[in-house]
């Protein structure tokens, strides 16, 4: 056949399937395969991490929370604890501000931490 001055030949379009195309095929497929798992293993260190981080930051929480209802259980029985004393003469007024920076700032580094 003759198209647009060219001569075509009959038949499929393309690159015949040679055993060598076979095995590079092959081999782009083993070595995909390579970097998914890579890819999944460094996904799941992250996540582990992730976890791990956040449960450290609950712990923190939770000890504080018990401080806390500790402080409180103690002015119900009428008694101010020596840390709220200190806090209303302004003695350790610094120390609990530079306290209260560190937590908001642990609170805010998980936060951050947790948008990949």
């Amino acid at each position: 056949q003759v198209v647009g001055g060219k001569v075509k030949k009959p038949g499929k379009r393309g690159r015949k399937p040679a055993k060598i195309d076979l095995k590079a095929k092959l081999e782009r497929s083993r070595q995909s395969a390579r970097e998914c798992r890579a890819r999944k293993k460094l996904r799941y260190q992250y996540l582990e991490e992730l976890v791990s981080s956040r449960e450290r930051a609950i712990c923190a929480l939770r000890e504080e929370l018990e401080m806390y209802k500790q402080w409180c259980m103690a002015m119900d029985q009428g008694k101010i604890p020596s840390e709220i004393k200190a806090l209303l003469t302004g003695e350790e007024q610094g120390k609990a501000q530079q306290n209260s920076a560190k937590l908001a700032k642990a609170v805010k580094t998980e936060a951050n931490s947790s948008n990949p």
